[in-house]
């Protein structure tokens, strides 16, 4: 199959429903897929030198893409590719293609040997996009265990090669990559340990499922095991036959706030750094009066029967129909507590 695929096909555009977990989202003018690093960085040039809008897109995991489409060029990164090199002190260094399955990956890692990842089991996408959200899960983030990335840097129109991982601005769920156009992830490189145990486990849910105190480790494909079952029971693990799985995932982020800025209300709340303190985004949802399953325009769209941060798309559904729902989500946290919830996923051509 050639690096480089391309279809423009103006009387039948391909619609990026098709691209996206949500299966929403209007036509592409132009769609080129990139089956490498090279392809990929040769795909952006050529859109940048006609001065083309252009859309990278990887899984479709965390994106909003509007009724109306994408004009220009959408890149889709197909480059795969995965490298073992050891690192000293039962450490491996794993170099992957952006392009690879994120879920793939994971699973790789354990039957190779290597543990670190098996708490970010499920999580649907491809490699290139875990360092831009910081993807996190049951207590680990990929911040702990990225070491540095490649990228093709628009403005200067050159690769940059091992850009360290402390120059990204990894905090949650954000990066300095996020919410920026002009640097397009290439490859990504984690250090993991060789072994079969898993890394202490820190998220109380998964540590009671396990059978383990928090802080303990645990046989690695066990804890993968273990958080597979968690992310099915909450709608969180992709599955063509369920609409409660046709999301982006958690479509809101906890809010992160000064501890004295709080409200005065009894509800879960954890340590964050700095003074801060983190709240449940859910539990915010569901005592503002959107339970579980709490429908959109013409049920059409809905939150989750399964878990009230993720809205879904119930087969019928369009962008503003979700987006409708959002609205409705966050301006009724807002009024119920003063709060005002941040939107996780990237928005293409629409708005929240």
């Amino acid at each position: 199959m050639p690096d480089v695929t391309t279809r423009a096909e103006p009387d039948a555009p391909p619609r990026l429903a098709a691209y996206t977990t949500l299966r929403l989202g209007g036509p592409a003018r132009r769609l080129v897929r990139a089956g490498s690093a090279d392809a990929v960085v040769d795909a952006v040039r050529t859109a940048d030198a006609g001065g083309e809008p252009l859309l990278v897109l990887g899984g479709g995991s965390n994106l909003v893409v509007s009724d109306d489409g994408v004009a220009g060029t959408t890149v889709l990164v197909a480059s795969t590719g995965v490298r073992k090199e050891h690192a000293g002190d039962g450490q491996v260094l794993l170099t992957v293609e952006a392009g690879e399955d994120w879920d793939a990956v994971v699973a790789g890692t354990l039957a190779d040997g290597l543990t670190g990842l098996e708490c970010l089991s499920g999580i649907p996408g491809r490699a290139g996009a875990v360092p831009v959200q910081n993807v996190g899960a049951y207590g680990v983030e990929i911040a702990e265990l990225l070491v540095d990335v490649d990228l093709y840097d628009r403005r200067a129109g050159t690769v940059r090669e091992h850009v360290p991982a402390a120059e990204l601005g990894l905090a949650y769920r954000h990066s300095a990559l996020k919410g920026r156009d002009d640097a397009v992830v290439l490859r990504i490189r984690l250090a993991l340990d060789a072994g079969t145990r898993s890394k202490p486990v820190r998220y109380p849910e998964l540590a009671r499922t396990l059978g383990v105190a928090e802080g303990a480790s645990a046989p690695a494909h066990e804890v993968r095991d273990a958080v597979l079952a968690l992310r099915r029971s909450k709608g969180m693990v992709l599955d063509p036959d369920d609409h409660d799985t046709w999301s982006a995932g958690s479509f809101f982020t906890n809010p992160v706030m000064p501890v004295e800025a709080a409200p005065d209300v009894d509800m879960p709340r954890y340590p964050a750094a700095d003074g801060h303190v983190k709240l449940s985004a859910a539990w915010l949802i569901s005592q503002a009066g959107f339970r579980r399953g709490h429908p959109g325009p013409g049920g059409r769209v809905s939150l989750s029967g399964r878990h009230s941060l993720a809205l879904t798309n119930r087969g019928t559904g369009s962008t503003e129909d979700l987006l409708a729902l959002a609205r409705e989500v966050r301006d009724g946290v807002r009024g119920a507590f003063g709060i005002e919830l941040a939107p996780e996923p990237v928005f293409v051509g629409c708005r929240l």
